[in-house]
């Protein structure tokens, strides 16, 4: 198996994979990070080897794989979940900041995939998880870059799906919400605004990375052996919250407020 990064919700997924036996090769840009990573996940007694590249490089995607194979001697799992992001005003967002994001996100996916289409293909049941986000599912403050970039990556899943089926490959998405200690929520929920966040997650709490490694855990068993081409939400059903019309604790007395003056004016004589 593949997967970015070495931290967050890739190193997340990486360690519940490891845990059901996958053996795992970790590509990142910062070597420290994989290093730190690949020695934590061998402790636990996890098969891990990691290389130091850019998603968005087609030769460093193409010798990761290629380090998957020759360790393991196949690639038939590839986990996709290369981010960036930060907080920004639309009219304050470079052209460079819009494009740095779009080529991370879904320019690191398309070029990942596609160096590890040959060896998915021999797998003959391959499997591709790419992680999305609900930010584009209605919008976003201040994450013009980061939608565009998911919205593309949801419609890359269901393209692939759509034309790799035929090879026994199958492509899904899951689509995290806010997810505690990652660098994410670090970047884009500062302190101040933590309490808010869980305030609009209707299960009452942010997310554990260890929910999104059961989730791809689950894409990836024979359980989901015919899903493809659709993207999970593991979310706490936030992107679902808008502003109670009343509080909790007055529904019940509102809405006999309502039926008896319905009553009355059903019974009036006119």
């Amino acid at each position: 198996m593949l997967t970015f990064t070495a931290s967050g919700i890739g190193l997340g997924i990486a360690r519940r994979l490891g845990q059901h036996g996958a053996s795992l090769v970790l590509l990142g840009r910062r070597e420290e990070f994989l290093k730190t990573a690949q020695a934590a996940l061998r402790k636990e007694g996890i098969k891990v080897e990691y290389f130091a590249g850019d998603v968005r490089s087609e030769e460093n995607a193409k010798a990761a794989v290629q380090l998957a194979i020759d360790k393991f001697g196949k690639l038939d799992t590839l986990i996709n979940s290369a981010a960036g992001n930060f907080l920004s005003l639309a009219e304050d967002l470079s052209v460079n900041g819009f494009k740095t994001v779009i080529e991370i996100d879904l320019i690191g996916t398309y070029n990942v995939t596609k160096q590890a289409f040959p060896a998915l293909k021999a797998s003959g049941n391959g499997v591709v998880i790419n992680i999305s986000a609900t930010l584009h599912y209605t919008t976003t403050w201040y994450q013009t870059h980061a939608c565009a970039a998911k919205a593309g990556i949801d419609s890359l899943t269901r393209q692939l799906a759509l034309e790799w089926g035929t090879y026994g490959i199958r492509v899904n998405g899951i689509a995290p919400g806010p997810i505690a200690d990652t660098p994410g929520m670090t970047k884009l929920a500062p302190e101040a605004m933590e309490a808010e966040i869980k305030t609009r997650v209707p299960l009452g709490r942010s997310g554990k990375t260890e929910e999104i490694g059961d989730t791809a855990v689950f894409l990836c068993s024979n359980g989901a052996s015919y899903i493809s081409g659709h993207t999970i939400v593991v979310d706490g059903a936030s992107w679902l919250y808008t502003l109670p019309t009343a509080p909790r604790e007055r529904v019940a007395e509102l809405s006999r407020k309502v039926e008896k003056k319905s009553r009355s004016v059903g019974g009036a004589k006119l």
